[in-house]
């Protein structure tokens, strides 16, 4: 397995793990309809994908995930843009608007780096592109809840 392979594959269990947290919390939400199976279907595509390569099956979830994803980041946007609640920039963690906002984009970009990696077909090296766009959206989804809630210990609001 190449180098930028492994890379990839441990950015994808890491990521699967972050979705299917995701996905378990979202049990409690009132609107949880829209957003665990979006979380779902992430974590079972970036799961195959670091386990397994069954390229048909992880194409199919991934498309449905890329576009749950698009619907669910356009209507938080514009939830946020007639509610005037944080803005579009924001990363404010403790707005719900925002964490919704935030994590649809993780599966949005997420999706479409498998996708692109579905793409290249039999070669064993991915590009770079998806390689550190991967370890980079890792760092950024496990980093920002880290600075927010232990460094700077910020409370939700629902």
């Amino acid at each position: 397995m190449a180098k930028s392979r492994k890379l990839f594959s441990s950015c994808s269990l890491l990521m699967a793990i972050m979705f299917g947290f995701s996905s378990s919390v979202q049990l409690n939400d009132p609107d949880w309809y829209f957003w665990f199976p979006l979380y779902a279907c992430a974590c079972v595509v970036n799961l195959l994908n670091w386990r397994i390569s069954s390229k048909r099956t992880i194409k199919h979830i991934a498309k449905v995930a890329l576009w749950l994803g698009v619907v669910l980041f356009v209507k938080v946007v514009v939830e946020d843009f007639v509610s005037k609640i944080a803005g579009f920039w924001s990363l404010d963690m403790s707005e719900r608007v925002v964490r919704e906002k935030t994590g649809s984009a993780l599966v949005i970009i997420s999706m479409i780096l498998h996708l692109m990696t579905l793409k290249q077909g039999k070669k064993k090296k991915i590009g770079r592109v998806v390689e550190y766009g991967m370890a980079i959206l890792v760092a950024f989804s496990y980093g920002l809840p880290f600075v927010f809630f232990v460094i700077q210990k910020g409370v939700m609001r629902f």
